[in-house]
């Protein structure tokens, strides 16, 4: 197990449970399965996975709970299951710390995608890539928004003097602003390069984490542009 990724994958329904969990083996996973949210919290702490498949609706303790839980206490990254993709649970999900979601039904080969997709988001110890972090090393690595300071090197963020603790998606989120001040991103771009997302995908990800970061670095840093989408105020 300890050359191979290890998924938390927490779902009630045995089937699903089951066959999921065969199919994430067979593409070389190490999978440990949970019918419940509070076996699922005592297994986290117990073998500290590299990625949650956290099941919304399960029982004990929800989804949406266990992901809090989990956040408390590590940046690992969560995918949320959903049955639906329209339900509120969804952004529940997200505003939780949940990095990503898929909608149940699916297709195994999409949820594999999926994984593989956020484990190369944090894979780069939660930052950009090389491009956006040369890109300020005349100045040390270091960019200064206000009372906003983004250490490109280091993957540190400071508001007037004082950490601020990031998820790894939440940091790639704000270097992809950071990389260009005062640019519009669409959603779509964003979800394109945070995200790693090489199709359409759902734009309540990028949303829930824009106001995430926001919370975290000042509500006015980042500036909604209606119809188009985000940029950072220089």
């Amino acid at each position: 197990m300890a050359d191979q990724t290890h998924v938390l994958f927490v779902e009630d329904d045995d089937v699903i449970r089951e066959a999921t969990q065969l199919a994430l083996e067979r593409d070389g996973f190490a999978v440990t399965a949970m019918p419940d949210g509070l076996s699922g919290l005592e297994a986290f702490r117990a073998d500290r996975p590299d990625i949650a498949l956290l099941d919304v609706m399960v029982p004990g303790l929800d989804g949406v709970s266990l992901c809090r839980r989990i956040r408390d206490e590590s940046t690992v990254p969560v995918i949320m299951l959903s049955a639906r993709a329209d339900s509120i649970d969804v952004v529940l999900g997200l505003e939780a710390g949940a990095d990503d979601y898929v909608t149940k039904p699916f297709d195994g080969a999409v949820l594999v995608a999926r994984i593989r997709a956020v484990l190369r988001r944090f894979g780069h110890a939660g930052g950009g890539d090389q491009g956006d972090a040369g890109a300020a090393a005349d100045t040390g690595g270091v960019l200064a928004f206000g009372e906003l300071e983004v250490d490109t090197d280091g993957m540190e963020v400071r508001r007037a003097g004082r950490p601020v603790a990031l998820t790894p998606t939440e940091m790639r989120l704000l270097l992809e602003f950071s990389s260009a001040p005062g640019t519009v991103l669409s959603r779509d771009k964003l979800l394109e390069r945070v995200w790693d997302y090489g199709w359409g995908g759902d734009t309540r990800v990028v949303d829930v984490h824009v106001q995430r970061l926001r919370t975290k670095i000042g509500q006015d840093r980042i500036e909604t542009v209606r119809g188009f989408g985000y940029k950072l105020k220089a």
